[in-house]
């Protein structure tokens, strides 16, 4: 931002660079606006080596791409078609000089350019002055990098970034000059495009970025005019104060070279090492607005007198204690001149127990990295290097492995393993000390990159062969340090041994020196490459330093066990997790070299996608048990807010039922009342199988996990609670009865994979066997993988419905979509057939009629799965109700027989393993079974392709691999699901997007379905059109429309249908809002009738008497909650209220209902409120279900402010944009 005098009067002059500015710290930018303004404040450089080398490699970037599209099209002249036309840069940033250069841009464009670089614009009244109050007009300035005209004849806009994914704040750049193009009325594209430095673009549409771009613009326009209207004492606006520390309405990050001055100087809470800005807030509003007060509050904290919300006792506790040391720190320095280790309190000497017994062998380990560094291979630009693998053993002899390249790295992994596998076998005992994650983390990720040494990277961890310091030095000690890096703890055990304040210092500047240090290597100049190993040297230098400290501080850390009688673990304790090791599949790596050797995009992209499907399951486990281990040894706080955590209050919590011995049980068990914080998201579903986490040590034996780690237990739940759980758990076999109670519980590990990994790998097999013979695969997944158009045997695309043929197999014109699919179902082999079906469209209708067609006429046999029971049960249950024999519908019940006093269902139930017998005893006829991906996969059930058509139900929620391994049982698939509603989710991390619904991956980011790949269900029997049309726009790109009969049916004495936008003022709520359930109470009442006001009258077609209604009562009304906790509040409101019988719940319950009303409260305050991000809350498809329940009006309770912020990802944006979009109807 800049100001410039006019005749008029000032111009404040801002560019997109400060929307991003603003949006990453409002504080930062408005004290380097009160620069600007004159006022006496001083602003710290933006001296930050690493952002400077960025920002070097992003001017490198932007030319490479610069010249390839000169190489492409060449270069082009002002005013005329074609070619890259450039525009100069302003020589002054004067209103004169900037329009002329504006107005060269629009010739530019005028002539058709193709491509337009660094294209100006200047709109200078973006905001006009209103002279009445003393407001200056706001103008724009932007450089485009890159504006392509497209061949429908619209300009879109592409800037180039060197991160390696879509930033919001390039997003918002984007929308900036997409609106500007739309001022000047030059056609623009409805998406933008981000070209990222690994040479990938990212496509965004307009409409998903705009809404969050102009909210943040208009937050920049108030801050910046607040901020020219301050004056001071005199009536200047130079002596105004510049803008204060916490100042109301103004967010800081608490990071940045800006803030950390203030954040010193008013001694903010945000001193204390490990605090969130959310636990900073609430302890603010507490009154413990510095660390000095927080220290002071050790005394109440410790005798319960003192409490804080949204903070548990355990929480603040922690807070307190190393405020303290910290304060008791400063306070020692003050009066030495020498330097003063920090202080350490041991609160936790148990921690300690997770060292192992020092081994000769043992090896103190280091990365250095350079997540800058770039490498083309085969076309694909591949960044990030771990330059140096460092370590010392305990003689403190160094040992470097360097990788100056991709090819370096694979090859020092290689020596590293061999090493590390050679000094296993001489010192069997040996362990890898390192400190924080990142060694572990890389390890993975290099050995996943180049495809070797996975399994035995995976065996190093398994084994606990790697040893984290960080987290024991977190959970057993304090230390009166702001940070608990490595190098700040070194004055406590590193001596007169202290870093040098010369060469290279930090990890940083390692990252420079060593993009230097190549540059002169690879130089011609044996001075410079000699001047380059120098620069090596002292990397190695420090790397050395690093591997030393940690061998420093592990012997000082066994120092402080010993004093406290805690012992190393024993080798029995080192036994390893027990968890089976990762075999990767050859099939794999065969699909890997087909796809290297494969000419097609398509065909390429399937056989990736198979070769990550062979491996899956395996990945999914892994993932799992990673995490899984990860919670036992990291401090709580880390994990807590993970989904289907419960993080326990011991003094809340409480035994219910004592250890006792049911009739005819084996083990002995008790229940267990556990209150605490209850992750957001979390679904805790009584039957579901989890784990109880158990301070070390714990009350019973646990082999396999780390030495020091929590104790893990499977448990159940018996029911959730808004604060926590009722768990049942069972004594271990080798324990006795014990009073300790669990610390949190945590997710269950993921079920077997049964026989799908089998199947899936079968199934690659053959792929590789077709691909090798040079036959091209007739398989109806494969289809799916390369997104091919289905084709008919006869050659034809699918039958649309308006096609005589589709009347024909329908029957009638209401039935054309479900005889269009029917025709084109019989005209298919081995191929995919894919139906979506938005809310209240008849999905589940059209598909139990196809299917009693095909089973009845065709005689086919069918298959049904899902990813639950009861949606395959449903379906089973709408085959009959359609009219197909019973008899020729079945299943086996979850759990292999009906649970007690459980309902008759109206289809055939089948004994455990009852399959065989039921096609045997068919006699030819066809039949529909329903079953899961376990059941499909297994060719003891269902012998290979003996279906001729398996119906994947939710495919929206049914990602690829069970697909696949679902697949073998049938010939043909059908996909039927909507991708816009509740979506998959995926434990694991998988080279390819595997992981991804199959209906989801068909339509590659579509919002609805192309005619050319299936069929759309446009039409909903559900909501009225003005409703219709809130949902179709959200989530179906406006192809959705009402049936004409929905206009029979009305609320009468209510509001009118649609959506209605209900804001709710509050502050400080996460999880509910007792301000918005008043309110929506206050709106079921006023809708039921309260006190003498009646209630509204609900019409339809076909009920009363015409002219007619009946009142609206509980049952026409359902209330959907973003989290738990809200759907407990809202459900004590309604039951003070005697409306008890309203049905309420989150998203995930209410999936497949509908009422005449919904009423959505999303409860949190703000974005900083939102656990888990806006990504989560304002999903567009969490929405679309929960508005998309209602028949007549849904209405939607939220705060004003939870629109204010800038979510991390481009997903976040688009969910943002979504809701204010709703905000904007209502």
């Amino acid at each position: 931002m800049f100001v410039r005098e006019t005749e008029t009067g000032p111009l404040l002059v801002t560019s997109a660079s400060d929307l991003t500015a603003a949006s990453v710290c409002e504080f930062a930018f408005l004290r380097r606006v009160d620069l600007k303004f004159g006022r006496a404040v001083e602003v710290p450089p933006d001296d930050d080596v690493m952002l400077a080398r960025a920002g070097a490699l992003g001017d490198e970037h932007e030319e490479r791409v610069l010249a390839e599209l000169r190489e492409t099209y060449g270069r082009g002249e002002a005013g005329e078609p074609g070619g890259v036309v450039e525009i100069p840069r302003p020589t002054a940033m004067t209103p004169d000089v900037l329009a002329a250069v504006a107005a060269e841009t629009e010739v530019v464009l005028a002539g058709k350019a193709k491509v337009v670089f660094q294209a100006t614009f200047f709109d200078p009244a973006q905001r006009p002055a209103r002279p009445e109050s003393g407001e200056p007009a706001i103008a724009f300035l932007g450089f485009a990098d890159f504006l392509e005209l497209r061949d429908d004849g619209t300009y879109e806009v592409q800037d180039t970034k060197l991160a390696r994914r879509a930033k919001v704040t390039a997003l918002m750049q984007l929308a900036a000059y997409a609106e500007q193009l739309d001022r000047l009325s030059v056609p623009v594209a409805g998406e933008a495009t981000l070209i990222l430095g690994s040479g990938e673009r990212t496509s965004h549409r307009i409409a998903d970025i705009a809404p969050v771009f102009r909210r943040r613009r208009a937050r920049l326009h108030r801050l910046l005019l607040a901020s020219f209207a301050a004056v001071g004492a005199d009536g200047l606006r130079a002596s105004a104060p510049p803008v204060a520390w916490g100042a109301d309405g103004v967010t800081a990050c608490g990071r940045c070279e800006v803030c950390e001055p203030e954040i010193r100087r008013s001694r903010d809470p945000l001193l204390i090492a490990g605090l969130y800005p959310r636990q900073r807030d609430a302890l603010v509003a507490a009154g413990l607005a510095t660390i000095d007060a927080v220290a002071e509050a050790v005394p109440g904290v410790a005798d319960g007198s003192l409490a804080v919300p949204g903070l548990t006792g355990a929480a603040l506790e922690r807070i307190a204690l190393q405020a303290a040391v910290q304060v008791e720190t400063e306070q020692a320095a003050s009066g030495s001149t020498a330097a003063t280790p920090p202080s350490v309190r041991v609160v936790a000497p148990a921690a300690l127990a997770a060292l192992p017994a020092p081994n000769p062998g043992d090896l103190f380990f280091d990365f250095e990295g350079d997540p800058f560094y770039r490498e083309t291979r085969d076309g694909t630009a591949h960044w990030n290097l771990d330059y140096l693998f460092g370590m010392v053993d305990e003689r403190e002899e160094f040992t470097a492995l360097w990788a100056h390249s991709l090819r370096d790295e694979r090859a020092a992994l290689e020596r590293f393993i061999a090493l590390v596998r050679d000094r296993r076998a001489q010192y069997p005992g040996m362990r890898i000390y390192h400190y924080a994650s990142y060694e572990r983390t890389h390890l993975l990720s290099i050995a996943a990159r180049h495809g070797v040494c996975e399994a035995e990277v995976d065996q190093l961890l398994r084994e606990h062969v790697l040893v984290d310091l960080y987290p024991v030095v977190r959970q057993a000690l304090r230390v009166g340090s702001r940070s608990y890096s490595i190098k700040k703890l070194e004055p406590l055990y590193m001596g007169a041994e202290v870093r040098a304040e010369d060469g290279v210092v930090n990890g940083a500047q390692s990252v420079v020196e060593y993009a230097e240090a190549a540059a002169q290597l690879a130089s011609a100049d044996a001075a410079e490459r000699a001047a380059g190993q120098r620069r090596l040297d002292d990397i190695a230098d420090y790397n050395r330093y690093d591997c030393v400290s940690t061998l420093r501080l592990r012997d000082w850390l066994l120092d402080i066990a010993r004093e406290h009688g805690v012992s190393p673990a024993s080798p029995d304790e080192l036994a390893g997790s027990g968890e089976p090791p990762v075999e990767l599949s050859r099939v794999g790596e065969q699909l890997l070299e087909l796809a290297d050797t494969e000419t097609d995009a398509a065909a390429r992209t399937a056989l990736k996608l198979a070769a990550s499907a062979i491996d899956y399951h395996q990945r999914e486990q892994k993932s799992f048990w990673w995490a899984h281990f990860a919670r036992l040894v990291d401090p709580v706080e880390d994990w807590a807010d993970t989904r289907d955590v419960v993080v326990a209050d011991a003094a809340l919590s409480e035994v219910v039922e004592d250890w006792h011995r049911p009739p005819r049980a084996r083990v002995e068990r008790r229940r267990v009342r556990l209150r605490g914080e209850v992750a957001p998201g979390s679904t805790l579903k009584p039957g579901t199988q989890m784990f109880a986490l158990y301070e070390h040590p714990a009350p019973f034996p646990q082999w396999g996990g780390a030495p020091g780690a929590r104790a893990a237990r499977q448990i159940e739940v018996i029911e959730r609670h808004e604060d926590g759980v009722t768990i049942e758990e069972k004594l271990p076999n080798d324990a006795i009865p014990f009073e300790t109670l669990p610390v949190a519980v945590t997710p269950g590990s993921p079920p077997p994979a049964g026989r799908q990994k089998g199947a899936i790998e079968e199934w690659g097999s053959s792929l590789v066997t077709s691909k090798q013979l040079g036959v091209a695969p007739q398989d109806a997944v494969y289809a799916l993988l390369t997104r091919a158009r289905p084709t008919l045997v006869n050659g034809a695309g699918l039958v649309p419905p308006s096609a005589d043929e589709a009347l024909a197999a329908g029957g009638s014109e209401d039935a054309r979509t479900i005889g269009a699919v029917l025709a084109s179902l019989r005209g298919l082999d081995h191929a995919a057939l894919a139906v979506q079906g938005p809310p209240g469209t008849g999905k589940t209708y059209l598909a139990a009629r196809v299917i009693r067609q095909l089973v009845e006429r065709d005689g086919w046999r069918i298959g049904v799965v899902a990813q639950s029971h009861k949606v395959v049960e449903n379906v089973l249950e709408g085959v009959v109700a359609a009219g197909l024999d019973a008899r020729l519908v079945a299943k086996v019940p979850q759990g292999g027989k009906l649970a007690p006093g459980a309902e008759q269902p109206g289809y055939t139930v089948l004994g455990r393993d009852g399959y065989a017998a039921f096609f045997d005893g068919l006699a030819g006829r066809g039949a529909v079974i329903g079953g899961t991906a376990w059941d499909f996969s297994n060719e003891d059930r269902f012998p290979r392709r003996s279906l001729d058509l398996l119906v994947i139900d939710e495919a929206g929620q049914f990602s690829l691999a069970p697909t696949i391994a679902a697949s073998v049982a049938a010939r043909r698939l059908l996909l039927l699901g909507d991708q816009q509603q509740l979506p998959q989710v995926s434990q694991g991390s998988h080279p390819e997007p595997v992981d991804q619904a199959a209906l989801s991956w068909l339509l590659d980011g579509g919002e609805t379905m192309p005619e050319s790949l299936g069929y759309f269900l446009a039409e909903t029997r559900r909501m009225h059109p003005a409703l219709t049309e809130v949902v179709s726009e959200l989530s179906y790109a406006g192809r959705l429309h009402a049936h004409p009969t929905t206009l029979d049916r009305s609320v009468v004495g209510a509001d009118g249908p649609g959506l209605h936008w209900r804001p709710v003022e509050h502050r400080g709520n996460s999880t509910s809002s007792i301000e918005e359930a008043a309110a929506v109470v206050a709106t079921i009442e006023r809708l039921l009738g309260a006190g003498d006001r009646p209630a509204a009258e609900l019409h339809e077609a076909g009920g009363r008497p015409a002219g007619r209604g009946r009142p609206l009562t509980e049952s026409d009304v359902i209330v959907v909650a973003a989290y738990n906790a809200q759907v407990e509040c809202v459900s004590e409101a309604l039951a003070a209220t005697g409306l008890e019988r309203v049905r309420v719940g989150t998203v995930d319950r209410f999936q497949g209902q509908e009422a005449a009303i919904s009423l959505v409260t999303l409860a949190a305050s703000s974005p900083e409120d939102v656990p888990r991000g806006l990504e989560f809350l304002l999903m567009r498809n969490r929405l679309n279900v929960a508005i998309s329940r209602a028949q007549w009006a849904s209405y939607l309770f939220s705060a004003p402010s939870l629109g204010d912020g800038l979510p991390a990802s481009a997903e976040g944006v688009a969910a943002l944009s979504g809701y204010l979009r709703l905000t904007e109807r209502g």
